[in-house]
């Protein structure tokens, strides 16, 4: 395989370092992009070839694709990594700040798949892998913007799984559960700081509280079990739709179908009381 290129997004930390390492092992040529070049050192060091991308701005894009496509022609899989959490009351949060968070975690990678999916239909083959979340299937309070954005994640791929197909391009879902990153921590503080002095604030201190006891290697994962599973979707011959992945996902996943949504509701308001 060291002829087939992979470009995974968010690549300063966490899911996407680990996805380009895995990667680049398995003999890809692998590119990690994210706004913070300087945090991808280690990347480099590792062959992995490392340049700045912004998920929200499309010259940024449009230029990193045109650079892969000119220094090798093609794309092969493209790991849609990039994302945040954003965290707070639905009337706190300001209306700009959900539009951001619905440009980096869905129009960001709407506007890659765009860019890669001609060169990608023309070569006949590819893998368009989108990291979603358990949040895509189930939800939490004070989680609404992040939620939605996942959720949307999954109706996207899942459309796109359909209209690709004739082309030979493979569109997977990758789902994470609870993974220790500093996805966490950057989604708490956010969550804090938007309900600071407001009616949502002791409320707010009961979702932080349950979001950092998640946090705990009895109820997390390491980002590279993510990592192996964004491989085995790149390179299994007939990859699932979607893969639940890490302590806990499948079973999430599991009750969000039995359960209605009254029961769910229940659960839910329990554990983050």
């Amino acid at each position: 395989m060291t002829d087939r290129v992979a470009l995974v997004t968010g690549g300063s930390s966490g899911i996407g370092e680990q996805a380009a390492l895995r990667l680049r092992g398995a003999g890809f040529t692998t590119y990690a992009v994210a706004r913070r070049v300087d945090r991808m050192s280690g990347l480099a060091d590792a062959g992995v070839t490392t340049f700045a991308m912004d998920v929200s701005d499309d010259a940024s894009m449009a230029g990193g694709i045109e650079r892969v496509l000119g220094e090798h022609g093609r794309i092969d899989v493209l790991v849609n990594n990039a994302g945040y959490g954003s965290y707070g009351a639905v009337e706190n949060v300001p209306i700009e700040e959900g539009r951001r968070q619905f440009e980096v975690n869905v129009f960001g990678p709407a506007r890659l798949v765009q860019l890669v999916t001609p060169h990608m239909r023309e070569q006949g083959s590819g893998r368009i892998i989108n990291i979603s979340s358990v949040g895509g299937k189930f939800y939490e309070p004070l989680g609404a913007w992040y939620h939605a954005t996942k959720f949307a994640v999954e109706g996207f791929s899942d459309s796109l799984r359909l209209e690709l197909a004739p082309y030979g391009i493979r569109v997977v879902i990758v789902e994470p559960g609870p993974i220790r990153t500093e996805w966490n921590t950057i989604a708490r503080d956010g969550l804090v700081a938007s309900s600071a002095g407001t009616a949502y604030e002791s409320q707010a201190e009961g979702v932080r509280a349950r979001m950092e006891s998640g946090e705990g290697p009895m109820l997390s994962s390491g980002p590279d079990v993510v990592a192996k599973k964004i491989l085995r979707a790149a390179t299994a011959r007939r990859p699932r739709s979607r893969y639940p992945v890490g302590r806990g996902a499948g079973s999430i996943v599991t009750a969000r179908r039995l359960l209605p949504d009254r029961a769910l509701d229940a659960v839910i308001g329990r554990l983050y009381s």
